[in-house]
């Protein structure tokens, strides 16, 4: 499989160093050097790879997807923060015939950590007293707060127990990434946590969708790779 990166951030440094081990070739990596190209040009870097992984920056998502579906490249994007285009994203996916798979957090345990925490608020919806909370902190350099986990965790979990969960966010030094999902009453509290010890296993996510995705067109969540594997 000869895989094309865009981004070369920690993220993308990570990805390329997993694929490497596991035998997979890396050819392009665009950068932010790249960022005057047009999605002609994009297009042509492209044309050649087996699959895509974006781990870049917000603002490039959408050019990054069209320059991907153009090219015929499926796509695993990584990247977080651009949600309010998501119906955009898929337009021009379906557009092109492509194939996409994203997800708010590419870690394998993050992902059963979901399962995990929608089952609780459906739990702790037939009872009274409780009430539920979401705390996330990262590293200084993520942009986006909430994270984007954080914002799916309230979303599975506002299915349950209605929109009005409060959610903290930290940006300090160099964590990799905690989520904590609690429910908190006058006699006790109970508290779910998923913490990451080091950005590989958002990675080795990332190359198991890649994976999964080049026999699929479409568009498709990180969770459906992981059903299927759950399956």
């Amino acid at each position: 499989m000869k895989l094309a990166l865009i981004g070369r951030g920690v993220m993308g440094q990570l990805v390329a160093a997993e694929a490497r081990k596991t035998g997979v070739e890396v050819g392009v990596t665009i950068t932010s050097q790249d960022e005057g190209k047009s999605v002609e040009e994009l297009v042509e870097t492209l044309r050649g790879h087996d699959v895509a992984i974006d781990f870049s920056v917000a603002g490039a998502v959408l050019r990054n997807i069209e320059s991907c579906a153009r090219a015929r490249v499926p796509l695993v994007e990584g990247t977080t923060g651009w949600g309010q285009h998501e119906s955009e994203a898929k337009r021009i996916v379906e557009k092109h015939d492509g194939s996409l798979v994203f997800g708010a957090n590419f870690s394998i345990g993050v992902n059963i950590f979901y399962r995990v925490v929608e089952r609780a608020a459906e739990l702790f919806a037939a009872v009274e007293g409780y009430a539920p909370f979401i705390e996330e902190a990262h590293h200084w350099r993520k942009r986006d707060a909430p994270s984007g986990t954080a914002l799916y965790l309230r979303e599975l979990m506002s299915a349950h127990l209605g929109s009005e969960i409060p959610t903290a966010s930290t940006r300090a030094g160099n964590i990799p990434g905690t989520h904590r999902v609690g429910f908190d009453s006058l006699a006790d509290q109970i508290m779910l946590t998923h913490t990451a010890r080091s950005r590989q296993g958002f990675a080795a996510g990332a190359l198991l969708a890649a994976n999964w995705i080049v026999d699929h067109k479409g568009v498709y969540e990180f969770s459906d790779v992981i059903d299927g594997i759950l399956k």
